[in-house]
């Protein structure tokens, strides 16, 4: 009798999506309300921040899915700071706290990255190079670049509910 095997590599193809990578120092709603505006989208705050390492690092993320177009937009913080105080007995009466800020990247190979904004659809070079020339009018914005998704080791951190 012939043994038959599937490989789910070859059934399932990877989703196709846009990766664009946003430098800035504002904050995400801020970020979000300037998107919106420049690029007449309507990116909304998910109930439930992306929560990774079981609540370690949560990053805010924002979706808007454009029922013309089939695409679905979503804005996700790339960094997660987290205040970690640990006490110190130091031989002394007293113990004393001392705080540790501790950074998360939700793409580690991005480290300097602020935000991503994922398209799930791929684009046409020149619809692309328009989003991306949008984003960069944007004045509190200081670049904004495509992402090499075949570069990124942890592309299943992606992965949107």
């Amino acid at each position: 009798m012939a043994i038959h095997k599937l490989i789910l590599d070859d059934i399932f193809d990877e989703s196709v999506f846009t990766l664009i990578a946003i430098h800035c120092t504002i904050e995400d709603y801020r970020l979000a309300y300037l998107l919106n505006k420049f690029l007449k989208i309507n990116l909304e705050r998910k109930r439930c921040d992306l929560d990774f390492n079981h609540g370690k690092s949560t990053y805010s993320i924002y979706k808007w899915e454009d029922q013309k177009q089939l695409l679905t937009w979503n804005l996700v913080s790339n960094i997660c700071k987290i205040n970690d105080f640990t006490k110190a007995n130091s031989g002394s009466l007293f113990e004393t706290a001392h705080s540790v800020t501790k950074t998360f990247n939700l793409l580690p190979e991005l480290k300097n990255v602020n935000y991503l904004l994922k398209i799930d659809d791929e684009f046409n070079v020149k619809k692309e190079k328009h989003i991306i020339n949008t984003i960069l009018s944007i004045p509190q914005i200081a670049t904004a670049y495509t992402v090499d998704q075949s570069q990124l080791k942890s592309k299943d951190n992606l992965i949107f509910y």
